[in-house]
């Protein structure tokens, strides 16, 4: 199952709007508080399809039923990009439990671009509900990395993933080696191409680098 939210005219486009803007980009504190305002955006939408339960609240003048979220939620971001669409997701799941994965691109010259996973820190994940969130999907494999590495630490009931902006070869990768999962695709925009270093054309850039800075690629 894959969700476009970009698709339906709302607010939501507008933070998408200026998550892409060149002259916006420029200043990163805004950069990072509109990936945060998309992933509280998401986790709204996504909250709508979890399992609820019914129960009795004490008000100061009586009781009252509310239909509350039944199933543990667990919040899984690739570091260092998917931090603040993370806080955002954090914003809303206030309770959930968290989990980081560090996995980078690495660039060999001559050679293709790969997925290098380091390491995982999260909770156990049986019979949870994960919400895996990275801004960009690209390619699909560092999501798919971050998938695997989930694995190891339980067995989810099922897995949201969430992109900010994902590329027609991202979003159908996902599909092809996910499709048969427990797995739900949360996209705000899909874009046509790729370029030959892997970025989403026309995409927003480097997300890790527009809100933390430029690095040192790994080598």
């Amino acid at each position: 199952m894959v969700h476009i939210i970009g698709e339906n005219n709302s607010l939501f486009n507008n933070y998408i709007a200026e998550i892409r803007d060149v002259e916006i980009q420029k200043d990163p504190l805004r950069f990072r508080r509109n990936l945060e305002r998309v992933g509280e955006i998401m986790a709204y939408e996504i909250s709508k399809h979890l399992d609820y339960s019914e129960v009795d609240v004490q008000t100061p003048l009586g009781n009252t039923p509310v239909s509350i979220i039944d199933k543990n939620v667990v919040l899984a971001t690739i570091l260092r990009a998917g931090l603040p669409l993370h806080q955002g997701l954090l914003n809303a799941f206030d309770r959930a439990e968290n989990c980081f994965i560090s996995a980078y691109r690495k660039h060999n010259e001559g050679e293709d671009i790969c997925i290098e996973f380091e390491y995982i820190a999260s909770p156990s994940l049986d019979d949870k509900i994960v919400i895996l969130s990275d801004p960009i999907l690209a390619t699909g494999s560092s999501m798919e990395v971050g998938y695997k590495a989930l694995l190891e630490k339980g067995t989810p009931k099922h897995v949201h993933i969430v992109s900010v902006v994902g590329s027609k070869e991202g979003v159908e990768y996902i599909k092809k080696h996910l499709g048969e999962e427990n797995v739900t695709l949360w996209v705000g925009a899909v874009d046509p191409e790729l370029n030959s270093q892997s970025y989403i054309v026309p995409g927003l850039g480097d997300a890790g680098d527009l809100a933390f800075g430029p690095k040192i690629d790994s080598k």
